[in-house]
C-alpha cells in the first residue's frame, strides 16, 4: 500500500494520486527523477499490452520481449502527449499508446516480410534508403553510390499495379542494362565518380541496400542497458544526440525541397495548359466563379442559364482538369488512382484553381502609381 504522511499518520493514497504527482513533477523538470518513477509504474501494463498482442502474431518472430522494449521506448511519447484533464488513467493511457506502437511496428515488419527484395527497393523512399544506410555505418560516399544506382532501378523498373510492387521481380537483362547506363553516365556527378560500374556490381549493391532497408525497418531488439563485451560500458553510451544532422541529411534535405518545388512548378504548367485548351465558354465560367467570385444563381442570372446546368458544366470542367493532373500524377509519379489519391487531387486542384484565378484578378487592377 503507498502511503502519505499527513500530520504525523500515515494515510493511504491512491495510485493515480501518485501517477499524477509524479507527472506534475516531470513537467515542471523533465530531465529529474519523475520519469525513472513514471517509467517504473508503467512497465507492469506495458508487459501485459505486451504479452497479448506477443500472442495474438505468431506468424512474426516477436516475442514478448520484443514487444515489451518497442512499446516501453514510447514513453518519451506518453510523457509528452498526455493530458489529465481529459480524463484518462495515466496508466490507461500509457497502454493505449504502448498498444498502438506495437501494432504499428508488426505492421511494419509485416509489410517488409511480404516483399521481395526487389518490392521492398521500389516501395522504399530516398529518407528510408539513406537512414537505413546510415544506421548500417555505411560512408557517405557508400551512401551516394547506393542512392544513384537506387534512383536508377526505380526509374526503369515500374510496375503497373501494388501487388506487382509487392512481388516485384528481379529486374531483366534489358533492365540491368538501362540501369547501368543511367548509373554510369550520372556518376560525374558524384564526389569521387570512380569507375564504371557492371551490372553485377549495380545488383550486390542493390541487394545490399535491400537487407539493410529490411534491417532498418525490423530491427532487432536490444535494451539499451545491454553491456558491450569488447570495450565496456552500455550500449546506450554510443548513442548520439541526434542534433547535427550530416552533410549527406543536408543535401538530402535540401534535394526534397527542390522536388517539392519542382513538382509545384510542373503542375502549374500542366494544369496552365489544361486551363487554355478548355473551350472560351467554359474559361468564362471559371473566370466569373473562381475570378470574380460570383455564386451560381449569379452566374446563371447573368448567362441567361438555368443554376442546375451551370453546377454541371462546373463539375465537367472540374473532371476536365483533374483528368489531365491525374494523368501527370501517374505517368510521372507512378501514383496509383485510388480513390484516397483522387480525392488529395481534387484538394490540389481547387487551391490551385482559386490562387491562380485570384492571381488573375490581382494582375487585372489598376495600379495605384
Amino acid at each position: 500500500m503507498v502511503r502519505v504522511l499527513q500530520q504525523g499518520n500515515p494515510q493511504p493514497a491512491s495510485e493515480q494520486f501518485w501517477a499524477l504527482y509524479w507527472y506534475q513533477v516531470w513537467k515542471a523538470k523533465p530531465e529529474g527523477r519523475a520519469s525513472g518513477h513514471l517509467a517504473a509504474y508503467v512497465q507492469e501494463a506495458c508487459y501485459w499490452v505486451a504479452y497479448k498482442l506477443a500472442a495474438r502474431t505468431t506468424s512474426l518472430q516477436s516475442g514478448v520481449s520484443d514487444c515489451f522494449q518497442i512499446a516501453i521506448a514510447a514513453l518519451p511519447t506518453v510523457l509528452r502527449n498526455y493530458n489529465p484533464e481529459q480524463g484518462g488513467s495515466f496508466k490507461t493511457y500509457a497502454s493505449l499508446v504502448f498498444g498502438n506502437t506495437i501494432r504499428d511496428s508488426l505492421r511494419q515488419q509485416q509489410e517488409a516480410n511480404s516483399r521481395t527484395d526487389w518490392g521492398l527497393l521500389r516501395k522504399a523512399s530516398q529518407k528510408q534508403l539513406i537512414e537505413s544506410l546510415q544506421a548500417a555505418g555505411f560512408s557517405e560516399m557508400t551512401i551516394a553510390r547506393y542512392r544513384l544506382v537506387w534512383l536508377g532501378f526505380k526509374a526503369v523498373c515500374v510496375p503497373n499495379q501494388e501487388p506487382a510492387t509487392r512481388q516485384l521481380s528481379r529486374p531483366t537483362p534489358a533492365m540491368w542494362q538501362a540501369i547501368a547506363h543511367f548509373y554510369n553516365t550520372q556518376r560525374h556527378q558524384l564526389p569521387d565518380s570512380g569507375s564504371e560500374a557492371s551490372t553485377q556490381q549495380l545488383e550486390q549493391w542493390l541487394l545490399s541496400a535491400a537487407k539493410q532497408i529490411r534491417a532498418y525497418l525490423t530491427p532487432t531488439v536490444t535494451s539499451l542497458n545491454q553491456p558491450k563485451t569488447e570495450t565496456g560500458g552500455e550500449i546506450q553510451d554510443d548513442l548520439s544526440d541526434g542534433e547535427e544532422a550530416s552533410p549527406f541529411a543536408r543535401l538530402m534535405a535540401e534535394e526534397e525541397i527542390e522536388e517539392r518545388q519542382s513538382q509545384r512548378s510542373q503542375i502549374h504548367h500542366i494544369l496552365t495548359t489544361a486551363l487554355q485548351n478548355l473551350d472560351a465558354e467554359l474559361q468564362t465560367l471559371l473566370k466569373l466563379y473562381y475570378q470574380q467570385s460570383l455564386t451560381q444563381q449569379e452566374i446563371a442570372a447573368q448567362l441567361g442559364i438555368k443554376q442546375y446546368t451551370i453546377s454541371r458544366r462546373l463539375s465537367s470542367t472540374r473532371e476536365k482538369l483533374l483528368l489531365a493532373l491525374a494523368k501527370w500524377s501517374q505517368e510521372t509519379l507512378h501514383i496509383s488512382l485510388t480513390p484516397t489519391a483522387i480525392n488529395g487531387m481534387s484538394i490540389v486542384l481547387e487551391e490551385w484553381l482559386e490562387a491562380e484565378f485570384r492571381s488573375r484578378n490581382r494582375d487585372s487592377e489598376p495600379s495605384n502609381e
